[in-house]
């Protein structure tokens, strides 16, 4: 058995996360320590008396998101106002460096934070506050340009 390596991966790259708010301005949240994206496709079998699987049941998608973000700068202040104003917000993950990653980019549109939770001071270590939310639409663009949305546009 012959075990071929693979080629060295440049993993001089990154991702950035940039949200847009309501008046259309750009801001990159940096720097960022965790950004989470999660989309649950839940389905069901439809069975039958005489035999199972005889169709499918789909429930709503479940696009949402949690990202954690150090308190310094105004980034972790702004996210907060955002909550806090209940404003709708689009947020944008990107190959910044590099082309390493299966997706080229990730937009979460509008966005709503339903929690906030800042962690508590101490002495050494710098603060975080984590946002939780949601999206009602999000579309990705893989790193062969391949455009996906969720929910599907009809």
């Amino acid at each position: 058995m012959t075990i071929t390596p693979l080629p060295p991966t440049d993993w001089n790259t990154r991702l950035a996360v940039t949200y847009t708010d309501p008046d259309g301005t750009d801001h990159q949240i940096t720097p960022i320590t965790s950004f989470t994206p999660t989309f649950g496709t839940t389905a069901e079998p439809l069975h039958s008396i005489e035999r199972t699987h005889v169709g499918v049941v789909f429930s709503p998608q479940q696009l949402t998101f949690s990202m954690t973000v150090p308190a310094v700068g105004d980034a972790a202040g702004k996210l907060t106002a955002i909550a806090l104003q209940g404003q709708r917000f689009k947020v944008t993950l990107q190959e910044q460096i590099g082309n390493d990653w299966s997706f080229s980019t990730i937009v979460m549109d509008q966005c709503v934070i339903t929690s906030a939770s800042p962690s508590p001071a101490t002495v050494s270590g710098v603060p975080s506050a984590t946002f939780s939310g949601f999206s009602n639409h999000v579309e990705s663009t893989d790193s062969s340009s391949q455009k996906t949305t969720a929910p599907p546009q009809s």
